[in-house]
Formats: structure tokens, C-alpha cells, sequence
């Protein structure tokens, strides 16, 4: 029998009850929600079951929602089951004041760089990771670029032509 998204959910469901949450399926692709401190068991047990096999990790990421009080990060995991072909969304929320939210490096090797990245970017700690520095930033960077508190354009400038933009 292949395994489907309503599968998944039911173990999952079965495995961890009410506390995974926001079960949608947007363009056919599962996602759900777990509390932060919950993510290296949900990632294991996608990993270890064999009914399962979530094995590779497509994407890691996050996402600031800076209007949302207590939980301004989301990390974003992106399974695959290689062998069923089937892909799932995870998501962890966390404080922008306290975003720390357990490395995945002991599971996924890829999860290393993906990690250092997603700190570098939007400021996710990522509790036990072997390196956690900056990747592509100068070590010098005291901000995250990626988070939404910062305006898109320096509006100060005034060598440019707003007409030039179609805001003229």
C-alpha cells in the first residue's frame, strides 16, 4: 500500500496526539505544526519508522512573522520519502526573544549548513549545532537581514527616480 499524506497524519496522530497541530495540505503537500521543544522527536520518529522513512532533508529554513506575539520564528523542515515520493512540511514556532530550537545535524548531515544559514539570516539558535557561526555574513553583522524589522529600501536616498519605479 503507498503511503499517503492521511497515513502520515494518522501516525503521527497516534504517536503524538493533540500536540501536533495546523494539519493542512496546500498543492498536496502535508504541513503541520509542533511545539519547538518537540522537534528532534518528530523528526525522529519520521526518520526511524520504516512504514515512514522521512530520510532526507530537502530544505530547512525559517520564516519571521513579526506580528505574531510570543512566536515572531517558524522553522521550516522539508522531508522526502525518497522510496514512496512523498514530501512533508514541518514547522516549529519560536520567540524572537529566546529562538532557540534543538539542531537536526545528529539526523541529517545536510541540516549543518542549512542550519549556520538560517542563523545566519533570521537568528535561530540552534541548541547543540557543532558550528553555529555565520556562513555567508561578516562575523562582524550584529542584526539577522532576513527578519522583517528592517525597510526594504533606505528611504533617505535620493539619487533615484520614484518615476523611474512606477511610483511616481
Amino acid at each position: 500500500m503507498p503511503l499517503t499524506n492521511e497515513i502520515v497524519q494518522s501516525r503521527l496522530t497516534e504517536k503524538f496526539g493533540d500536540i501536533l497541530t495546523g494539519w493542512e495540505e496546500p498543492y498536496g503537500m502535508m504541513t503541520f505544526t509542533a511545539p519547538r521543544e518537540y522537534n528532534l522527536k518528530v523528526l525522529n520518529f519520521l526518520f526511524d519508522e520504516e512504514d515512514l522513512a522521512f530520510r532526507f532533508l530537502t530544505d530547512l529554513t525559517a520564516v519571521h512573522y513579526p506580528e505574531r506575539a510570543g512566536e515572531e520564528l517558524c522553522v521550516v523542515y522539508h522531508l522526502h520519502n525518497l522510496v514512496e515520493n512523498l514530501r512533508i512540511r514541518f514547522k516549529v514556532f519560536t520567540p524572537v526573544s529566546q529562538p532557540d530550537v534543538y539542531t537536526a545535524t545528529g539526523l541529517f548531515s545536510s541540516a549543518n549548513w542549512m542550519e549556520r544559514e538560517t542563523y545566519d539570516f533570521f537568528g535561530v539558535n540552534f541548541v547543540g549545532h557543532p558550528n553555529l557561526k555565520r556562513v555567508l555574513n561578516v562575523d562582524e553583522m550584529d542584526y539577522f537581514p532576513l527578519r522583517k524589522e528592517f525597510p526594504l529600501e533606505d528611504q533617505t536616498r535620493i539619487d533615484k527616480d520614484d518615476e523611474m519605479f512606477g511610483r511616481g
